[in-house]
């Protein structure tokens, strides 16, 4: 059985190994997109909207309402792609990670 300064010391080490992780995932873009690409949305995997992309053939008042969901749906999609990316660069990082069955991390 392993000492509980070693335990410490992995503690600290897994907490330095996911804030550092966790840093890095606002260099992960993802791109959501709604209406066949008019309406597009940059986001970061940790969530921080980029950009938004709306195709000018929508700007006019008639179009309001829509443009208005495309725009919800393309941030809804960004959002959706940024947990994916999020998930899959955590569940790198913490492979090797010897972590209790059905442990979550706080993320």
């Amino acid at each position: 059985m392993k000492s509980l300064e070693d335990i410490m010391a992995m503690a600290q080490n897994v907490q330095a190994e996911l804030t550092k992780a966790q840093a890095n995932l606002d260099t992960i873009e993802v791109e959501g997109a709604s209406g066949g690409g008019l309406v597009k949305v940059k986001a970061t995997a940790k969530g921080r909207i980029i950009g938004v992309t709306i195709d000018e053939s929508l700007l006019s008042p008639s179009e309001k309402g829509m443009v208005e969901d495309l725009v919800a749906a393309a941030l809804n999609d960004a959002r959706a792609k940024a947990d994916a990316a999020s998930n899959e660069a955590m569940s790198k990082m913490t492979s090797g990670i010897p972590l209790p069955p059905g442990f979550k991390l706080p993320f």
